[in-house]
């Protein structure tokens, strides 16, 4: 019983050093960030419209990542496994949207319906990448689901290498260029501060809020996101009382990739082109957002995207580096949050068996 009382006395007391000594660590790095923060600000006088075109940047890339966070987010929030996957999806929707686009302007509806040609390379880039999560969920992690967690991670992984081998072969390795239709070309000057805003940031900012808001409330208060809650939370009871979990999961690959698609048709509108590596990185970034927020959480995805775009954009001026670095400081926030705060800035929200 001795023995026992020490043990335990031994362990918390190495918890609380190792507590304090991650605190110390914690104050260290805020301490230094804020040290060089004003440095840059004091000295560098960088003029207002780069901080305001840097944040707009910023807020482009974070409806991006809070797009493709949550298709992350879902999937965790059910299975319990990351879709490494995801990444390329997107590509594949956004190879989609390219396609639609150019037979579009090969019938010169591009010019003439601006405003259905945008929608319509949306809906088929959209389309296409919830058709491929779809197949994916059924030959790639259906057959893996009661499998130990590590092998339906390994089949997440082949499977990304899978869509982007394919895309090479199929579509070859050069950039396809994205050619904006006249409704999203060119931008608007804000006032005398000198800051441009591109019509593409602005629809990618508005369609991102608005396909959050929307799958927020659907998960709350709709029949099917009740169903969603209730596989995440336990999958034998929720079948117990009526829900057709397969139905659901496919459900849930199906809405993760067709927001995927959004992104990867907005993000080729944005950049102006696309490849089969195009959703590598920002796949990857989507992860760390997830992460970021709280993993299996939807705002947390949102609150995630959002802040690690920010982050990114504002981050190499405010910390006087140049821009090259904006990767580095997006994976050393997870690596960050992943000592100091595992469960994510708001918190994972998983089920009780599986925490």
């Amino acid at each position: 019983m001795e023995a026992t009382t020490s043990k335990k006395l031994s362990n918390r007391s190495r918890f609380n050093l190792g507590s304090i000594a991650s605190m110390l660590v914690a104050v260290v790095v805020g301490a230094f960030i804020v040290w060089r923060v004003g440095l840059v600000i004091t000295t560098k006088h960088y003029p207002m419209s780069l901080w305001g075109l840097q944040l707009a940047n910023g807020l482009v890339l974070g409806g991006v990542y809070a797009l493709l966070a949550l298709g992350y987010t879902l999937v965790y929030g059910i299975l319990f496994m990351i879709n490494f996957a995801h990444g390329d999806v997107m590509m594949i929707g956004a190879y989609a949207g390219f396609f639609s686009l150019q037979w579009l302007k090969s019938q010169g509806l591009v010019e003439t319906q601006p405003v259905f040609s945008l929608l319509f390379v949306l809906f088929v880039g959209m389309i296409v990448a919830m058709i491929v999560g779809i197949v994916l969920e059924r030959l790639a992690y259906r057959p893996l689901r009661h499998a130990p967690r590590l092998v339906p991670l390994i089949s997440a992984i082949g499977a990304s290498i899978f869509l982007e081998q394919a895309a090479l072969r199929i579509f070859g390795p050069k950039l396809r260029v994205y050619t904006k239709p006249p409704l999203i070309q060119g931008g608007w000057d804000i006032g005398s501060t000198g800051i441009f805003v591109t019509r593409t940031g602005v629809l990618i900012m508005v369609m991102s809020l608005l396909m959050m808001i929307g799958l927020y409330v659907m998960i709350q208060y709709t029949k099917v996101g009740k169903a969603m809650r209730a596989v995440a939370e336990d999958q034998q009871t929720a079948a117990l009382m009526g829900v057709d979990v397969d139905q659901v999961i496919v459900f849930t690959f199906a809405l993760g990739s067709f927001l995927g698609g959004a992104a990867g048709v907005m993000l080729g509108f944005h950049n102006g082109q696309v490849d089969f590596m195009v959703g590598f990185i920002p796949g990857l970034k989507a992860f760390t957002a997830a992460v970021l927020g709280g993993i299996g959480n939807v705002p947390g995805a949102m609150f995630g995207g959002v802040f690690l775009g920010l982050a990114e954009s504002l981050g190499p001026t405010a910390l006087g580096i140049p821009s090259q670095y904006k990767d580095v400081i997006a994976f050393s926030l997870l690596v960050l949050v992943l000592i100091f705060r595992p469960t994510g800035l708001l918190g994972e929200i998983l089920s009780e068996k599986k925490a």
